[in-house]
């Protein structure tokens, strides 16, 4: 480690960030040079670079508010994302922008043509494509050191205590009731704070779900006589609100694993765009 420091140290060099503060930084190609010569994954030359007080280049725009201590939190964690649809795309592509450093997505489902007016890995080229097999490429794409595993398949309650050993947050991107209950009953079990989000046409809500909350039933009811589908079935998906719900979550799972600010715990955030309209409704 001591050997790697010393290395990313001889190639740090000072950048003027936009609020003019200068930090010591070192660029993509340096982390991916020093990754092949030491023979080191890219996110553990990140690691070392930020834990040395040196920035990777990317991720000088979060450091106004998560500052270095929140981004090394952030490289060090792993999250589960269920569901690469909808919510899930745009959720996969944040958190690795943002340098989330291990996420695990399960998904069985393939793109199809009704997916591409919303889904953020949807392309007319890539219609019967594994979604979890493309997530995962383009995640690659967008950076290197955000570590992917991908779990190719419909998910029930035994794959879900699997997946979720050693996460520091999981996310709802899930699109039926059922499986969404059996999410929180696991994350319950293994003390796992859950991030849910559900749209339906324009309008979506997001919380934030500790182990010990009351979680789902304070806004869906007994889990035995809701139906598998929710009002989205009729309402259809919209671009727009997808992408606004999904990138608060991501905002709620930056919260949990960084310690910053305040989580939507016991509060659900309900936002109707047709309506210009936003509410906190209390759960508690």
């Amino acid at each position: 480690m001591m050997e790697l420091q010393e290395h990313i140290l001889a190639r740090a060099k000072p950048y003027v960030a936009p609020n003019n503060q200068t930090f010591r930084t070192i660029s993509l190609p340096d982390r991916d040079a020093l990754a092949a010569t030491l023979g080191l994954a890219k996110r553990n030359v990140e690691i070392s670079a930020l834990e040395a007080g040196v920035v990777p280049q990317r991720y000088l725009r979060n450091m106004g508010s998560l500052k270095i201590s929140g981004q090394l939190r952030l490289l060090k964690a792993r999250a589960l994302l269920i569901g690469a649809g909808g919510l899930g795309g745009t959720i996969a592509q944040l958190l690795a922008r943002m340098g989330l450093g291990i996420l695990t997505i399960a998904d069985g489902d393939s793109f199809s043509e009704d997916n591409l007016n919303r889904q953020a890995f949807a392309k007319e080229s890539n219609v019967g494509t594994s979604k979890v097999q493309v997530a995962r490429s383009v995640i690659l794409s967008i950076n290197a050191a955000t570590e992917v595993e991908i779990y190719d398949g419909f998910v029930g309650e035994k794959e879900f205590l699997s997946l979720l050993k050693g996460a520091d947050a999981a996310i709802d991107a899930l699109d039926n009731m059922p499986t969404r209950f059996l999410l929180e009953k696991a994350c319950k079990e293994l003390q796992v704070p859950l991030v849910h989000g559900a749209v339906a046409g324009f309008s979506g809500q997001v919380t934030t779900t500790y182990p010990e909350d009351v979680g789902f039933r304070a806004f869906y009811g007994d889990p035995q006589s809701i139906p598998e589908k929710g009002i989205e079935v009729e309402l259809g998906n919209l671009a727009g609100i997808v992408s606004a719900i999904a990138s608060l979550q991501v905002q709620e799972v930056v919260k949990i694993i960084t310690g910053l600010g305040r989580p939507l715990r016991n509060r659900l955030l309900f936002l109707d765009s047709l309506n210009g309209s936003a509410e906190i409704i209390s759960l508690k």
